[in-house]
């Protein structure tokens, strides 16, 4: 008797961030974003080296964050504008990554941050993801997938016309917004890092910013900033060395002049040395 062996299927591999959109196809909602997202990658660049020597970290500026699969793709993402996860590498297999995949890598980003355009109340959407009829559709609220699915750690909101900045902390499965300190900052403690709001010009804007200081409340700097610092000094530096050179010009000016007319008033080689703290070798080489 001739048994059937029934073929097991096989379900497809999750997709990669190979496989997955780069892009939802919406617009970047002001000219703030971007210079914004660049700020606070190259003012924390030493700070991430500090906290990870091994270059094992990886900034995500609009990109998404795949948490589920659905149809069509990005529906199941999230990309806030900009976001931190430590101990990742960089790139994936040599490639630059496309996306944040969570079912391929685990690790769950440390801090996202959400510039809004408008009151926060996209940011702020708590609607939940519930079972709905066949072919109805509703996609969970930013808040919500933060904090219950992926939860991450830190969420700040930055309400970019008001310059108002809230921070959430997860604590016990919920979000808990925190208070700032006495600076009017918001400690990352992990991070040793605060996170606030400054005031300035950076990429040709004068606005209000996000920005990073140390635990200490010093301003962390980009790049730029420290190099102009570095050639402040520099000058400032230059500036002290021609003033001494002056000033030693002035001395010696000053003693040459001095000198024969000491000697002249019957002082010897010897008493003109001790007047003007001088050395005889000296005396006699400027008279």
């Amino acid at each position: 008797m001739t048994q059937s062996v029934d073929r097991t299927i096989i379900p497809p591999a999750f997709p990669d961030h190979t496989q997955l959109p780069e892009s939802d196809g919406t617009f970047v909602k002001n000219f703030q974003e971007h210079p914004q997202s660049i700020l606070l990658t190259d003012s924390l660049e030493s700070t991430l080296q500090a906290l990870h020597p091994d270059g094992q970290y990886a900034i995500g500026q609009d990109c998404g964050i795949y948490w589920r699969e659905t149809d069509p793709p990005e529906r199941g993402a999230e990309a806030p504008d900009w976001f931190y996860v430590p101990n990742v590498p960089p790139q994936l297999d040599g490639q630059y990554r496309r996306s944040y995949v969570l079912w391929r890598e685990y690790m769950v980003p440390f801090i996202a941050i959400e510039l809004a355009s408008g009151d926060g109340s996209e940011e702020r959407d708590n609607t939940s993801l519930s079972r709905l009829p066949e072919g109805v559709k509703q996609k969970p609220g930013k808040f919500w997938v933060y904090e219950r699915i992926i939860r991450i750690p830190y969420y700040a909101i930055y309400l970019i016309q008001t310059h108002e900045l809230e921070v959430y902390n997860w604590v016990n499965g919920r979000y808990h917004r925190l208070e700032p300190n006495e600076r009017g900052h918001y400690p990352i403690a992990t991070m040793g890092v605060e996170l606030g709001v400054w005031e300035g010009s950076y990429q040709n804007q004068t606005q209000h910013w996000l920005r990073w200081w140390d635990s200490e409340g010093n301003l962390l700097l980009t790049g730029s900033e420290l190099a102009k610092l570095e050639r402040q000094r520099t000058e400032a530096e230059r500036q002290r060395a021609e003033a001494e050179r002056q000033r030693a010009d002035s001395a010696e000016q000053t003693q040459r002049e001095a000198i024969p007319k000491l000697l002249a008033m019957g002082l010897s080689v010897e008493q003109v040395a001790g007047a003007l703290s001088l050395s005889v070798e000296e005396v006699e080489g400027l008279s």
